[in-house]
């Protein structure tokens, strides 16, 4: 790809995100309720809300879909709750919008009062307008029934839209009986029916609201999400990115009585500050990246730190040593030849090189073997001792979690120095769960409190890569809500880390442009650039480096 096509790669992702450039609040489920609440106590009914909510969802689907000279048809699949009983009056209103409406009820009669006046009030609608109510559904799937024979014979099948309505917020488990057959059936419902539509209310059924998992893969699988009262934040983690489609707010009541968001979505990076042109390679810092090792019996990890540096240098920073070990010297020199080199066995220099530098980034391809233990022990020791920032990743965080059983006391320092120093970490799940003594399987069931419980332990700033990765900073949990699946591939992190340094040791920028989580916006924006040109299933880290540098120079014309 050539420096122009990158330019105009980054200028059209910077463009196409200035719309979005507010943060989105999330809320927990058990926030969404304490808002719904506060609207309850403050003297206004339960079933004039749920009516708000069915009357925008009926209007937004009519106005969406409704073609002229045709009738929409419209199935809708209602649960036994609240969010069954949205779809009962979504129903009822879409009939009287003049579209052509059958309701699936899935499961056991309903169980709230509001959603037993919204079946009273609908019902009354449909068999005055001769619709279709399908009392029970009872898994046509589950029985050898082929699925185009059952197409012809129900005449909800051949709708334009399907209104998920079957599961709100609350579940947490995995859909069970009638409720996990209807599921599959309105996805195997789009295979067959390529027009098809589906819109959940509120949350796609299945998906867990409050950590966005996903049991077995039992969820629907929606185009369009209709958020009411405010923002989920699983819809933007794990498995739930693969089954929302499209987020559309539906407000409805004010969330100012509610608290605090659980976390904010951010969908791009802040903007950078021009270069002041009476400067010099001093003016923009000196980073230190130690790795790159060579462990016996090993191939060595040489590409680890030459695409830290390759990106730190991308940031703009003036200097950069890379610590590796010296089978890679060449290897550096070919690929980077403006970095500086160090043996990384060389302990005394790699020390005396500490005490000169702005931030050390430790742990890409560090190595895990007991000498490599030792030299991250030192080298950590040293950089406390010189009160300088640190980046923490890879091998680094596997360390780190040795350190806290075998040396608590320099645990305790590193937690005092986060207090008056910049001390970021970057684990995925695995590393995360060696930190905390759990498995990653714990951390992925709640990653927004694996990340609370981390900075709690450890202090710092962090961050927990994944599919809707999350920042935590000084108790407040961002969402990075850029990037995509083919970033999902070896040298990934080793690139932000130097992305991260680059920027952590250039102290004059401003502090809004020197946080983790610019450093990661940045780092997904590129890889979004490199998505669109060349697909997820060849994105490549080596990839990153440049367009890292463009992604800078958009932000920075965007001010």
């Amino acid at each position: 790809m050539s420096k122009q096509s990158h330019c105009d790669a980054a200028a059209r992702s910077i463009q196409s995100i200035q719309a979005n450039d507010v943060l989105v609040p999330l809320y927990s489920p058990k926030q969404v309720y304490g808002i719904e609440k506060a609207w309850f106590d403050a003297g206004n009914d339960s079933y004039a809300l749920m009516q708000q909510a069915a009357w925008q969802i009926a209007h937004w689907i009519y106005r969406t879909y409704s073609k002229a000279g045709d009738k929409l048809k419209v199935g809708v699949w209602v649960g036994r709750g609240n969010n069954g009983g949205d779809g009962w009056l979504v129903a009822d209103y879409l009939t009287q919008l003049g579209a052509q409406v059958a309701v699936i009820e899935v499961g056991p009669e309903v169980s709230t009062a509001d959603a037993l006046l919204a079946k009273q009030q609908a019902t009354a609608t449909l068999n005055n307008n001769k619709q279709v109510i399908e009392q029970t559904f009872t898994g046509h799937l589950a029985n050898q029934t082929s699925f185009a024979k059952v197409c012809e014979q129900s005449e909800y099948l051949s709708a334009d839209v399907y209104v998920d309505a079957l599961f709100g917020i609350g579940l947490d488990r995995a859909p069970q009986s009638a409720y996990a057959d209807a599921i599959r059936y309105i996805n195997a419902a789009k295979q067959h029916n390529h027009r098809l539509q589906v819109v959940s209310v509120d949350v796609p059924s299945g998906v867990v609201s409050s950590t966005g998992e996903v049991f077995d893969e039992q969820a629907v699988r929606a185009d369009i999400t209709l958020c009411l009262v405010a923002r989920k934040v699983g819809l933007h983690l794990k498995d739930a990115m693969d089954y929302t489609g499209k987020l559309v707010d539906l407000p409805l009541i004010p969330t100012v009585l509610g608290k605090l968001p659980q976390a904010w979505l951010q969908h791009h990076a802040q903007p950078l500050p021009a270069r002041d042109h009476n400067t010099h390679k001093g003016s923009f810092g000196h980073v230190l990246i130690a790795g790159g090792n060579q462990v016996d019996g090993s191939q060595g990890m040489g590409g680890a730190a030459i695409l830290s540096a390759s990106t730190a240098f991308a940031t703009g920073v003036g200097k950069l040593t890379v610590a590796c070990h010296k089978a890679f010297h060449g290897s550096l020199i070919g690929a980077v030849p403006n970095a500086m080199s160090l043996d990384l066995h060389d302990a005394s220099s790699v020390e005396s090189l500490i005490a000169q530098c702005d931030t050390l980034a430790i742990g890409m391809g560090f190595g895990r073997d007991e000498s490599s233990f030792t030299l991250f022990e030192r080298y950590l020791r040293t950089a406390l001792q010189q009160s300088i920032a640190l980046i923490i990743d890879a091998d680094g965080l596997y360390h780190l979690a040795s350190l806290a059983k075998q040396a608590p006391e320099i645990i305790d320092q590193l937690i005092a120095h986060a207090k008056t120093h910049e001390v970021w970490y970057t684990p995925h799940s695995g590393e995360a769960g060696r930190l905390l003594d759990i498995s990653a399987d714990e951390i992925e069931k709640d990653r927004l409190a694996a990340i609370t419980q981390l900075a709690n332990k450890y202090n710092g700033s962090w961050l927990l890569k994944g599919a809707g990765s999350l920042v935590l900073h000084k108790g407040e949990i961002r969402v990075c809500a850029a990037g995509n699946a083919g970033m999902a591939t070896a040298g990934m992190g080793d690139v932000l880390s130097g992305l991260a340094a680059g920027l952590l040791a250039q102290s004059v920028l401003p502090k809004s442009s020197r946080t983790l989580i610019q450093a990661v916006m940045i780092h997904a924006m590129a890889g979004d650039v490199l998505e669109r040109k060349k697909g997820v299933w060849a994105l490549q880290a080596s990839d990153m480096p440049p367009v890292v540098g463009q992604i800078m120079q958009q932000l920075t014309q965007a001010q």
